[in-house]
């Protein structure tokens, strides 16, 4: 799996705190990801949106940080974005093309939007792909649940589709065997 990334998308400090679906088993299965990765050499990339001046994501905002929990050693790649993708005007691609990264293990912030445009654009790229449960979520709309939003991106739109969704144990596992 030297070949295996970890993408921490969107995880900041306002989604946070405005408690989206099961937010604290979310943080904390992340929370494992990221050490595990950490101790079998599987590196853990972070993805940063930024939103306009005045909005709750606003570059160098209490908001806009990475959420503490999880927030990335000194070396380790923080990308910032602007978009719904974690691709468009980024260095991503290119970044794990010089990595020789070929799978990508996503999670983060928000189910249907960066991670399902991250997920679709990854898989463009041609990068296989790891979606563990109860490492990604999104807040209720207004016309669907938080939870029914989870349950049909994951299961309905992102397994066998774009990539798997395994059980998190499953993807430690995956870790460790690297």
């Amino acid at each position: 799996m030297k070949n295996t990334a970890l993408l921490v998308v969107d995880v900041q400090n306002a989604l946070v705190w405005a408690q989206p679906f099961e937010i604290e088993t979310i943080i904390n299965n992340i929370k494992r990801l990221i050490e595990v990765s950490r101790e079998n050499n599987v590196e853990v990339i972070y993805i940063q949106h930024s939103d306009p001046i005045g909005d709750e994501l606003e570059p160098n905002s209490e908001g806009w940080k990475i959420y503490d929990e999880i927030s990335p050693n000194p070396n380790e790649t923080v990308i910032n974005k602007n978009y719904n993708s974690a691709f468009r005007g980024t260095n991503l691609h290119e970044y794990l093309d010089s990595k020789d990264i070929d799978q990508l293990i996503i999670t983060g912030m928000q189910t249907e939007y960066c991670i399902d445009t991250t997920c679709k654009v990854a898989f463009e790229y041609g990068f296989k792909l790891v979606i563990p449960e109860k490492s990604n979520t999104t807040f209720d709309n207004g016309s669907f649940s938080a939870k029914g939003l989870y349950e049909y991106y994951n299961f309905n739109i992102f397994n066998h589709r774009f990539g798997i969704v395994e059980k998190i144990e499953d993807t430690i596992e995956r870790i460790k065997n690297c």
